[in-house]
């Protein structure tokens, strides 16, 4: 267990009286404590002494706690943030939440109700840190046995990875809520769409996670049929659609030269292109450098092999990160991801006697090229 003065966490207000209140009191508590008069100064302290928990204020000159809190996820998105907010600013709390901020308090601050909401972030830091030990051990097993002793197993050592994942949709879920009643509270239609729309934000993550943990735990044995290419084109396309309905982002989808037919189990095809369409859906919603984003998707047939192409111009990935995209556990997305989404994938792949090829380029593009055979 974390103790409190293994903690650190950074300040950031633009009020001389706030910062020195908070101070003193998390101080008290046992903590250390950085100082920042705006986001600026709040961004050098962070590189340099790399806090477990930020808390910020909203507006600010120089740079507002809105910027902060992108360029502190961008920096380390396991960071925890708490925004600080007047009464008066809704519309930029809705925006922290899309941001992934973990919480926000409502000034005056309350210091009780702060403290519980850093207790709340310490508990997230240690079950991220209890996850991480576990995972090793179990890559150190792994490495021993060469593989997990059963499939049952495999899906109890999961537990840990899915409670952390569902401690941060609750946050989510909670802030919708709060939202949607203050709009109903306030009569304001707006506010209860944004509500609406954070609500089905955490809806939709709630039902891919267990749609990856029900194919994950599913003995996978395939149903090969023949599946009417231009039908199946089709049904990503409409998936995909309503998946992107009110992101900025493009999606295509070839219209000729695919084959008639193709052969293999719909259910679980059609599930192992999603999730790697969902990978798309998440690098372009987390590159903010690009004005225009898109997602094409394409079947064709090559030397009697069938091909799919899926590319995105989203936030690409490194070496590393490539080299790890379908290892179990493993999430480039912090809480946003459960890292079994693209092993559940390749896994299917694999099992139709196909492969995965995946390259990319950090800040640009992802593409992943599926070969299959065209009949077995």
């Amino acid at each position: 267990m974390i103790n409190k003065n293994q903690i650190s966490i950074l300040i950031v207000d633009d009020e001389e009286d706030i910062r020195d209140v908070l101070e003193i009191a998390l101080i008290d508590s046992g903590y250390t404590v950085f100082l920042a008069e705006n986001g600026e100064i709040a961004l050098d302290i962070f590189k340099s002494k790399r806090p477990d928990i930020v808390i910020t204020d909203i507006k600010m000159p120089i740079m507002d706690g809105i910027e902060l809190l992108r360029r502190i996820k961008r920096e380390n998105p396991l960071t925890e943030v708490l925004m600080i907010t007047g009464h008066g600013d809704m519309h930029l709390t809705i925006r922290s939440l899309k941001y992934d901020a973990m919480d926000f308090i409502t000034k005056p601050v309350n210091v009780d109700i702060l403290e519980i909401a850093i207790e709340k972030a310490i508990e997230k830091i240690v079950a991220r840190q209890q996850l991480l030990e576990y995972t090793q051990k179990l890559e150190l097993l792994i490495l021993e046995k060469s593989k997990l002793a059963d499939h049952l197993s495999s899906l109890g050592l999961m537990i840990g990875s899915i409670s952390h994942n569902i401690k941060g949709l609750l946050t989510n879920l909670d802030g919708g809520v709060y939202v949607a009643r203050s709009g109903v509270k306030a009569e304001d239609n707006k506010i209860i769409q944004e509500g609406l729309g954070l609500l089905e934000q955490a809806v939709d993550r709630i039902k891919k996670m267990i749609m990856d943990i029900l194919l994950y735990s599913k003995e996978r044995k395939l149903n090969r049929t023949a599946i009417d290419t231009k039908t199946f084109i089709e049904q990503i396309k409409e998936i995909v659609e309503l998946k992107l309905k009110g992101k900025k982002i493009a999606f295509s989808c070839n219209n000729s030269d695919f084959p008639d037919s193709m052969y293999f189990d719909n259910e679980f095809m059609l599930a192992a292109l999603i999730n790697i369409l969902d990978n798309a859906i998440d690098a372009c919603m987390a590159d903010t450098e690009k004005k225009e984003h898109e997602i094409g998707f394409e079947i064709s047939k090559k030397s009697g092999q069938l091909v799919i192409y899926i590319h995105d111009n989203g936030c690409g990935m490194d070496t590393q990160t490539k080299e790890k995209i379908f290892n179990l556990f493993f999430s480039s997305k912090s809480t946003k991801g459960t890292g079994f989404g693209l092993y559940i994938s390749n896994s299917i792949i694999k099992q139709h006697g196909g492969s995965i090829h995946v390259t990319s380029i950090k800040g640009k593009e992802t593409r992943f090229k599926i070969i299959l055979p065209d009949k077995i």
